[in-house]
């Protein structure tokens, strides 16, 4: 049997923050795994194992929960995420190119993250604003009618502010 390789102090604070902000209860244990991705921008699989233990539900059921929902990840996101619209009036309104232009500039494809996990791209079916298509939807912000260079200005000026 592999010895458990023992969680460093600083982890277990901002763990142990959380949880003390919600109760060591399985009701808060969607609240918990929110607060968690919130801060590392997806879910380290030890934070998973560790949560499951102090809150006594079995590692299967909080796994379970934690690729339920799609706004959790169990990979490193970037700190910005970008989310396309390919629902059908985007698609048919330019989708494709905003992909092909996040592919040339970042090298990224649907799914992917930056080597220096700055950056997420991931697309979304539809996110309501098809009268405004085509729709990106950057962290808060919702972007209408985008075109590709526009996309790219956006994403430059991201990365200037990350620089």
């Amino acid at each position: 049997m592999l010895a458990e390789k023992p969680i460093p102090e600083q982890e277990l604070q901002v763990w142990e923050g959380i949880l003390a902000d919600h109760g060591a209860k399985t009701s808060a244990v969607l609240q918990i795994l929110l607060d968690i991705n919130a801060h590392y921008h997806y879910l380290p699989q030890e934070s998973l194992e560790w949560l499951a233990g102090q809150i006594h539900m079995p590692i299967s059921q909080v796994f379970s929960v934690a690729t339920f929902f799609k706004v959790f990840s169990l990979t490193p996101r970037g700190k910005t995420i970008i989310h396309v619209c390919t629902g059908t009036a985007c698609h048919v309104r330019g989708a494709p190119k905003l992909l092909e232009r996040m592919n040339k500039d970042l090298q990224l494809k649907p799914g992917q993250t930056t080597p220096d996990l700055a950056i997420t791209l991931e697309t979304v079916n539809c996110v309501g604003a098809c009268a405004s298509a085509p729709v990106v939807r950057i962290d808060d912000t919702t972007y209408s009618d985008v075109s590709p260079v526009q996309l790219a200005e956006i994403v430059g000026e991201i990365r200037r502010r990350e620089d």
